[in-house]
């Protein structure tokens, strides 16, 4: 089984600490690709980065010279999944969904900690597009810059337990989410610290898409995520 990993911004180091957490959880027998769009922000934190990155992403895929199984979009709240569900014809997970759909088998109410305040409404709207809004109990911000996370991470971790605390005594969150790809590896010290079941997207997404892959399974192509129309799209993918 071949799993494509595709990081939302174009920072190499991201993608590659994404990768390796989706590793340390891959089946035996699975293979995990990291991808960085080739074009699109360093770092994704607003709208305008984030369709730019659903673009990004889509166009990284397209170029992949060689088959794979599923595709896992690495990006926390982004734009960008309904059209990869639209492209391809294997299955399609969101790291965003993925956190949110573990977290419901774990407590009651989960909360997301992420990174600045600008993109809680993005992640708020996203879990409401997928109908996993009424068990979230609030999205929480660190404070704290996408590429900051890698720069300083000692100051990450105690910006993240210190929200991710505030979730659990304040919100009455029992489970915590890592509102971001970059957050990758710090579930075991937010959840030493909270005592709380802590999910991190990534490798929540490869079990997922290993399981549907396993399943037989993958996007319905009916109606909503049919492929797209045939007609000449300037530019993009690769040929058109």
């Amino acid at each position: 089984m071949k799993i494509l990993v595709v990081n939302v911004n174009t920072t190499a180091s991201v993608t590659e600490a994404i990768a390796a957490s989706a590793r340390a959880v891959a089946a035996p027998g699975t293979e995990i690709v990291g991808l960085t769009p080739s074009f699109g922000a360093e770092s994704v934190e607003g709208n305008l980065e984030s369709y730019l990155a659903a673009v990004g992403v889509a166009d990284a895929v397209a170029r992949y010279p060689d088959p794979f199984d599923a595709v896992i979009q690495a990006g926390y709240g982004e734009h960008g999944r309904e059209g990869l569900q639209e492209m391809l014809d294997v299955p399609v997970v969101d790291i965003t969904e993925a956190a949110a759909t573990t977290a419901l088998y774990l407590g009651h109410r989960y909360s997301v900690v992420t990174t600045l305040d600008r993109t809680v409404p993005l992640i708020s709207d996203r879990l409401l597009l997928a109908g996993l809004d009424r068990r979230c109990a609030s999205v929480r911000a660190s404070g704290l810059a996408v590429l900051e996370l890698e720069q300083d991470p000692a100051r990450a971790v105690a910006a993240i337990v210190e929200q991710a605390q505030r979730a659990v005594a304040d919100d009455h969150a029992e489970v915590i989410c890592l509102g971001c790809g970059g957050m990758a590896g710090l579930q075991e010290q937010v959840r030493a610290a909270t005592g709380v079941p802590v999910v991190d997207g990534v490798p929540a997404a490869v079990t997922i898409a290993e399981s549907l892959v396993r399943l037989g399974l993958t996007t319905s192509k009916v109606r909503t995520y049919a492929a797209p129309r045939s007609k000449r799209i300037s530019g993009f993918p690769v040929g058109g």
